[in-house]
């Protein structure tokens, strides 16, 4: 490459065509590169001040070599511009302003040259190859890709993948999986990144898609949409869970991921180094695709909190190990499938859990409503469970409770409404202690018992609320799991800080409408935009008045 400047015409074409096949990129882009390496040399001879040019024909190799000159009536730059009496010798009829070319005999590039042109050429055809990698693999994320591990490098594989390189970075691997230089490898691309050193092509064995995808390589009905895998959770390397359904009722979904002798879903296993693979068919109905994500536990009752996003799964007192596995793998997994929050409890948890709820509700009912046991255990064994259901439910259907008449079902119904209205109260006096301006009690959707917890949480001014995006105000918090650690005792362990006002259960739209309302102010003090005069001609206010009062502000 080194004497390619000055090679003739043949060579010239012949070294673009080879670099151009060898690096499988466009032969223009090498033309390119010869061009502006000949132009850096070309400087370093006549002056890097000159503008020179060069142009390769890539049809016939040859090579002109030109300095771009401005016509000028007096020379400031003599690199860059000429006067008019030499600019008629070098172009007949040239004037000022014109720029014009002055041709440049070729260069016989020295050693130097040759080897600062070398490594022009060898940057250009560099980032054009590392460009066409980029285009090639920007848009696989998802597909799956073999190729040959080349190194291992502080844990992390190094993937040959033919035209560019791919990493399998240590959390994307198959736990306890050996990856050995020179052997083949099948993984996911995750994602594509363009980086100064090429394409980055992150992939992983560890991925849920990954399994989906061997799947549909293993099972024809699924590559060809008859079969779907609707959700799937992975714990790489030791168990997964697919929940799967057929849109032709002639064809049995686990059946077919199955295979004859199980032959299918074994090309899977053995891909995923024995990772064990529960397949359980899907269904629209959550509490059937909670039971049977939670196979081979047996479940005796689902609850299912639509509010919290949780599921209290009851089991049988000999079951309770199996539902929740070892080290809480099955419960995990099939959180995971079903993306909701699974508690799992015994049949005796469970009741001692409804004793609880029905005291503590019947204990309220009788102190808010001053009434006595046997009233208040009648409304929660009637599904009652809070003083807002009691004050604003339909007359008729309080009144319709057995031993229940209109007299005492509008009695209950006043007395509701008077506990509701001594809580607020009470709400709000210690909202005022804590600080929190009366202003944010005019929020839409805000009552008092929530300005006591944004107060407790610092946020007691408009600013402090309007300064709050809508999840830091609304968002739910979540949590793992229960499961058993160290004996019977279960504990649920946050995954993330959830809303201020997270517990009260507000909508997206009505977090919103809050965030929305507290910076209203924020807008109060700027201009309205002019929308055209309200009154008089078209042309103008009338008699001048609105054009006077807006000078006079």
């Amino acid at each position: 490459m080194a004497s390619a400047i000055s090679a003739n015409k043949a060579e010239l074409l012949a070294i673009a065509n080879s670099v151009a096949s060898e690096k499988m990129i466009d032969k223009a882009i090498v033309i390119e590169a010869m061009e502006e390496a000949i132009q850096k040399s070309a400087r370093n001879r006549y002056g890097a001040e000159n503008d020179i040019r060069a142009k390769l024909d890539p049809q016939t190799g040859d090579l002109r070599l030109w300095r771009v000159v401005e016509v000028v009536e007096e020379v400031e730059d003599y690199f860059k511009q000429v006067d008019l009496k030499q600019a008629e010798k070098l172009q007949s009829g040239a004037k000022v302003g014109d720029f014009i070319v002055d041709p440049l005999p070729p260069v016989d590039l020295g050693r130097i040259d040759a080897q600062s042109a070398k490594q022009v050429i060898f940057q250009k055809v560099r980032d054009a190859e590392r460009e066409r990698q980029y285009d090639e693999f920007k848009d696989r994320a998802g597909e799956v890709v073999t190729g040959v591990i080349k190194s291992v490098e502080f844990g992390h594989v190094i993937v040959n993948l033919g035209r560019a390189e791919g990493v399998i970075r240590r959390d994307q691997q198959i736990p306890r999986e050996a990856a050995r230089v020179g052997e083949r490898v099948r993984a996911l691309i995750l994602k594509v990144e363009r980086n100064n050193r090429g394409p980055q092509i992150f992939l992983s064995r560890a991925h849920p898609e990954f399994m989906k995808k061997l799947f549909a390589q293993e099972v024809p009905e699924i590559y060809d949409g008859i079969i779907e895998i609707k959700a799937a959770a992975r714990d790489p390397g030791s168990r997964a869970k697919i929940g799967v359904i057929s849109h032709d009722g002639s064809i049995d979904p686990v059946g077919a991921c199955v295979g004859m002798k199980g032959s299918r879903v074994q090309a899977v296993v053995q891909e995923l180094q024995g990772e064990k693979i529960d397949i359980i068919p899907w269904s629209e109905d959550t509490a059937t695709f909670v039971v049977n994500a939670l196979q081979p536990a047996t479940v005796s009752r689902v609850v299912i909190d639509e509010e919290e996003g949780r599921i209290e799964v009851v089991v049988p007192d000999d079951q309770l190990s199996l539902a929740i596995g070892r080290r809480g793998q099955n419960v995990r997994l099939a959180s995971s499938l079903t993306n909701a929050a699974i508690d799992i409890m015994t049949e005796a948890e469970a009741s001692e859990k409804r004793q609880k709820e029905f005291s503590e509700r019947s204990k309220m009912f009788e102190e808010e409503l001053d009434v006595d046991e046997t009233l208040s255990q009648l409304l929660v064994a009637e599904g009652f469970a809070e003083l807002e259901e009691v004050a604003y439910v339909p007359m008729e259907e309080l009144a319709s409770i057995e031993g229940f008449d209109e007299d005492l079902a509008e009695e209950l119904q006043s007395r509701a409404i008077e506990a509701l209205e001594r809580r607020e109260e009470a709400a709000r006096a210690e909202r005022r202690g804590l600080g929190v301006e009366d202003a944010l009690s005019e929020m839409p959707h805000l009552t008092e018992a929530m300005l006591v917890t944004l107060g407790k949480a610092g946020i007691k001014t408009l600013d402090d609320l309007a300064d709050l995006a809508t999840d830091e105000l609304i968002a739910k918090k979540r949590e793992a799991p229960r499961r058993r650690d160290n004996g019977p005792a279960r504990r649920q362990r946050s995954e993330d800080k959830g809303g201020v006002l997270g517990s009260y259960g507000l909508t997206e739209e009505q977090g919103n409408e809050i965030i929305m309302a507290a910076r209203a102010h924020w807008f109060e003090d700027e201009e309205p935009v002019d929308s055209g005069p309200q009154t008089g001609s078209e042309n103008g206010p009338e008699n001048g008045e609105a054009a006077d009062a807006e000078s006079s502000q």
